[in-house]
């Protein structure tokens, strides 16, 4: 056989292969094309059906792919938030009424009448100092207030007989053993030692026998009904503290434990070295947990401003600054954005941003501005309804 009539053969052959295949292997005409072969050849080998088959199939296919190229994002809404800015100091407590007691007068201790712990009363005897003389000083002052009135009686009867001036000096002298008895009373009095306010009795440093003066500690009394705690805040607090804010106290002596209180005082001046202001604040201390001298953190909020709220994984950076991706009606564009406080949970930013608009937080990498995006939840919810 000559050569032309192989070449001949053979382009035959191929041309029923070519055929064979766009009508049984869906996608070979596409092939065809852009392996070369003319739109015309493979039109002329390709039944109607079958191109229009294969049109659709491409059609079908080029949407799938568009589809998968469309970004999966996860999206959440905008919420308010506001800024709360918070103080932390750390302080030290004491009681709202601590007294060091002393004796009134000096002497030897006779007695003894408390203990450490003890709750006394205003007015209670703790103790008591010898008074031997006391009484006897007493006893002599009435005495001699009672000749002093016997006296004056007697001059009153006898007005007639003696001159007024003898009349005047006996009642002079009346007066006079008056006050000595009340004299004699009260040095009695002061040589018992006597609670000056309600209080819990602390260490007694003294026993009977000692000899105490005016400046002796006998004992210290707590009213600890409430604690006092002073701490010192930053200058920039000054004008913001007030009195009767609230406050919260912890202890290192109560771990978990949060106590509530209120300030109790401002100080009227900032100190010139550290550039602090000295506040007070008062803590109940109903169950007598706390102790004067015990450590606080204290804790105090301020209400700041309101700004949207977004959450941390939207924030992204680029050169320019901060930004987050908005997503309307299936677009996404991106939103500068100046961040104001950040929070564990939440971001506060200061951006042209409103409640319930839809920030991307998850699947950031392939979101470009004004670009489509598809949402995780829609996807899902297809996903659930074919298999049902």
């Amino acid at each position: 056989m000559t050569a032309w009539k192989q070449l001949f053969l053979s382009l035959i052959l191929l041309v029923a292969a070519c055929a064979a295949a766009v009508i049984f292997l869906p996608g070979t005409a596409g092939l065809l094309t852009k392996i070369g072969v003319p739109q015309s050849w493979v039109a002329a080998v390709t039944p109607a059906e079958v191109g229009k088959g294969a049109e659709e199939g491409n059609a079908a296919a080029g949407s799938k792919r568009r589809g998968a190229n469309t970004p999966l994002v996860v999206t959440k809404a905008v919420v308010s938030g506001v800024v709360n800015d918070r103080l932390s100091a750390i302080g030290t407590g004491d009681a709202i009424r601590s007294v060091v007691v002393t004796p009134q007068a000096t002497g030897m201790i006779r007695e003894i009448l408390i203990k450490s712990g003890d709750r006394v009363k205003q007015g209670q005897v703790l103790a008591r100092l010898d008074n031997d003389e006391q009484i006897i000083a007493r006893g002599q002052a009435e005495v001699t207030l009672k000749s002093a009135v016997e006296k004056s009686q007697l001059y009153h009867n006898i007005k007639s007989s003696v001159s007024r001036m003898d009349v005047f000096d006996a009642e002079i002298a009346e007066q006079g053993a008056r006050l000595a008895v009340q004299s004699a009373e009260l040095a009695l009095k002061r040589r018992d030692i006597v609670a000056p306010i309600d209080g819990i009795v602390g260490i007694v440093p003294v026993v009977i026998g000692d000899n105490v003066t005016t400046s002796t500690s006998i004992v210290t009394l707590d009213d600890r009904s409430e604690i006092l705690v002073d701490y010192w805040v930053p200058e920039r607090f000054a004008n913001t503290v007030k009195v009767d804010q609230p406050v919260e106290a912890t202890s290192v002596a109560r771990p978990g434990r949060l106590f509530s209180g209120v300030v109790e005082a401002v100080d009227n001046r900032v100190d010139g070295t550290s550039r602090t202001l000295r506040i007070r604040a008062r803590i109940d201390n109903a169950s007598d947990e706390l102790r004067a001298g015990m450590s606080f953190n204290v804790g105090m909020r301020f209400a700041g401003e309101t700004y949207p709220s977004v959450d941390p994984l939207s924030v992204q950076w680029d050169a320019e600054g901060s930004y987050v991706w908005r997503v309307v009606d299936g677009k996404s564009s991106k939103v500068r954005v100046n961040v104001v406080q950040r929070n564990p949970d939440a971001v506060l930013v200061r951006a042209d941003l409103r409640n319930g608009d839809l920030i991307v937080t998850e699947g950031l990498q392939r979101v470009t501005e004004g670009g489509a995006v598809r949402f995780a939840r829609d996807v899902a919810e297809a996903a659930e309804v074919v298999t049902q």
